[in-house]
């Protein structure tokens, strides 16, 4: 699946998406529930500022006594006591909300940071068992917009969001209730129009949800722009592609702010809209307040109330209005997260399937044939057997099928048609696992994680002993490179391994597979991109791996392979020859022999300018 394609078809379901990602609050809930519930008063106490101006302006700056009766006793509060208790009492209700604002702010980051932990750590988990093929298909910045920054807008968003809304519905019920209060008639007009202007929210859904997923798609090739550049920094150095990489990287930024600026073109409308619809509802409350003031239904500190409450409860309004096309966001964030729950790896183990225990006799390759996008075959028909500790050599030109016929081998493809056989049984009968357990690999461009040397050679086997792991030191030729380092086999590499040469990587790599002790190895192209000097060196280390195992290597220095069992030549994805050495070179024009003369003339070649 292309992540770049996603459609995050599920946005609108806010009520299966609520269910998905519910698992991940469960542990929480309690925190969660707790910060809610702050929310609740946080919210309500936004009318108290209000409220209060009523009894201020009627009695404190009208000079009179506040007289009311409470279980048939009648009180008497003097205008000057209300001018003190009031302006204290909007003062310690301002530090009442400080706190529940603080307590709310520290349960809702937490409990964001949990949830999005959470879910984090379960993508990662999938992310980890996903297909080669997943991964020739995607971006590794794709993949990281997708895996990182969804789950953070999607899970870290959700319970603030909620919070905000739980706040402002509060707010503003509090703000309502003081309106009523000061007068139900002005009350029904404000809270009329406020709703109406409520409405442009509703329209801007879906125009969020495709902003946001161009967003996705453009924040991931930015992402890739980078790694590209940083990983490919000495090619772009040697061929002048600086230029090309800024002008690559200019178009990306552009691209999302003009992506951006085309939603702000049609939401930036929405608060305009809204401040003029509640003009008029302002309008009309001031216009009929001064009628109920005339007549007498109201007081002027009843209006003051009123007015100060609708004010004050455009904002509430406002947020949650905001609020809603924010978490609309989230909700198309959320949706993508959950289209990445729902892949499934293509290979899976069979039911039934058995653990491979070891080779006994051999793998057999039954009328293979494979294409990666199901259409155009890059093997076809391979039949071939390797015997247990057999080394068989592949070679052949170019892109014709050779890395790909040992990719098989691990299954990190599954083939088109035909079999791959271990022992006479389907590898696809086997579980996965326990069959690459019994695989080394040695690539062209063996790729080393952070960490020490230590800890990159012991991935191989993390249960070897301290013995076995200078044994697989000695046998891949790294004491001389490790005894000249600072910190020896402690030593810790930087990003990729990039700061030894190529032969150092490559032997790091020989000693990772020496220790996983493995009856089946696979080189591919391993000292193709070595010079002379290292290329002895990791030959060497090569020798020691293969002795005793079932071997396949592909080499593009025919003279490294010469004393192979075997030697198969693939070429355009069929298999042409297969002999050893001694029998390809007897066939009359065979392309074995075509292949080695040319490398053997260009040597001598090379040597006579040499000389």
């Amino acid at each position: 699946m292309k992540l770049s394609t996603t459609t995050a078809q599920n946005s609108f379901k806010y009520k299966w998406l609520l269910g998905r990602i519910f698992p991940y609050i469960k542990p929480f809930i309690g925190r969660v529930i707790l910060g809610f519930l702050i929310a609740i008063p946080l919210g309500a106490l936004d009318g108290v500022v209000a409220f209060s101006l009523k009894p201020y302006m009627d009695y404190v700056i009208g000079q009179r006594d506040l007289v009311f009766t409470l279980f048939s006793h009648t009180y008497t509060v003097a205008w000057s006591l209300l001018a003190l208790i009031i302006p204290f009492g909007v003062v310690i209700f301002a530090g009442v909300q400080g706190v529940l604002r603080y307590l709310n702010e520290y349960l809702t980051d937490w409990t964001s940071q949990k949830i999005t932990n959470s879910i984090k750590i379960s993508l990662f988990n999938k992310l980890v068992y996903m297909d080669t093929a997943f991964y020739d298909e995607n971006s590794s910045g794709v993949i990281i917009a997708r895996y990182l920054n969804d789950t953070d807008i999607a899970s870290n968003g959700i319970v603030n969001n909620i919070k905000t809304i739980i706040i402002s519905v509060f707010g503003a019920l509090s703000l309502i209730g003081v309106m009523l209060y000061s007068s139900w008639k002005l009350a029904v007009i404000g809270v009329a129009v406020l709703c109406i202007a409520f409405v442009p929210v509703a329209l801007i859904r879906k125009r969020v949800k495709a902003t946001s997923n161009r967003n996705m798609v453009i924040g991931g090739n930015i992402t890739t722009n980078f790694n590209e550049t940083y990983s490919g920094n000495k090619v772009m150095r040697a061929y002048g592609l600086e230029e090309r990489q800024k002008k690559i990287f200019t178009e990306q930024v552009w691209n999302a702010f003009n992506n951006n600026m085309a939603l702000v073109k049609r939401a930036g409308w929405m608060s305009p809209l809204m401040y003029l619809i509640a003009s008029f509802g302002i309008a009309a409350v001031l216009g009929y307040g001064t009628h109920l003031i005339t007549i007498g239904s109201m007081t002027a500190g009843g209006f003051a109330s009123f007015v100060t409450s609708l004010l004050l409860l455009y904002k509430p309004v406002k947020t949650l209005g905001n609020t809603l096309t924010g978490l609309q966001t989230i909700f198309v964030a959320m949706g993508r997260v959950f289209e990445l729950f729902d892949i499934e790896p293509e290979l899976k183990d069979n039911k039934d399937c058995i653990q491979l225990k070891t080779l006994n006799k051999g793998i057999e390759f039954r009328d293979v044939t494979f294409s990666y996008d199901k259409e155009n075959a890059v093997l076809h028909d391979i039949n071939l057997y390797v015997n247990k500790n057999e080394t068989l050599a592949i070679v052949g030109n170019s892109g014709g099928g050779k890395s790909t016929l040992v990719n098989l081998i691990p299954r990190f493809y599954d083939v088109t048609s035909g079999a791959i056989l271990f022992d006479g049984i389907d590898l696809r009968d086997y579980k996965m696992n326990s069959v690459r357990k019994h695989i080394a690999m040695v690539f062209q461009d063996n790729f080393l994680f952070s960490g020490t040397i230590r800890e990159n050679i012991m991935m191989g086997n993390p249960d070897a002993s301290e013995e076995e792991l200078m044994q697989a030191i000695e046998s891949a030729h790294l004491q001389e490179m490790i005894s000249e380092l600072p910190d020896g086999i402690d030593t810790v590499l930087g990003e990729r391994g990039l700061s030894l040469s190529g032969g150092q990587r490559q032997r790091i790599a020989i000693a990772r597979a020496m220790i996983k002790n493995t009856p089946i190895v696979i080189l591919d192209e391993a000292t193709s991109a070595l010079d002379n000097k290292s290329e002895a060196v990791v030959q060497k280390a090569l020798d020691n791996l293969m002795k005793n195992k079932t071997v396949f290597v592909i080499a593009h220095r025919l003279s490294t392979i010469k004393n192979a069992d075997r030697i198969a030549v693939i070429n355009e994805g069929q298999l042409v020859e297969l002999g050893s050495h001694d029998e390809l070179m007897q066939i009359e024009h065979g392309q074995y022999r075509t292949l080695y003369e040319m490398q053997f003339k260009n040597q001598e070649e090379v040597q006579e300018v040499l000389n």
